[in-house]
């Protein structure tokens, strides 16, 4: 499970370095994967620094922060 997870990290930050934010909602259908595998990644990623949050009216969002970005 946690090579599933690493896998569905890494799709979710190339999917962010082509995009400027995604909504959180919109990637599991993004990457392919279950939302439960998608959720743990974002938080593999976000406690690795690779990611911040943006909230906007009742959405959530995420990018890549300043230092990830190429």
């Amino acid at each position: 499970m946690k090579e599933k997870i690493i896998k569905t990290a890494g799709s979710i930050w190339n999917v962010l370095r082509e995009k400027d934010k995604v909504e959180i909602s919109r990637l599991p259908k993004m990457v392919g994967e279950k939302t439960v595998v998608v959720y743990q990644a974002i938080g593999w990623l976000a406690r690795e620094d690779k990611i911040v949050y943006h909230k906007k009216g009742d959405k959530t969002y995420v990018a890549l922060p300043e230092h990830e970005r190429g």
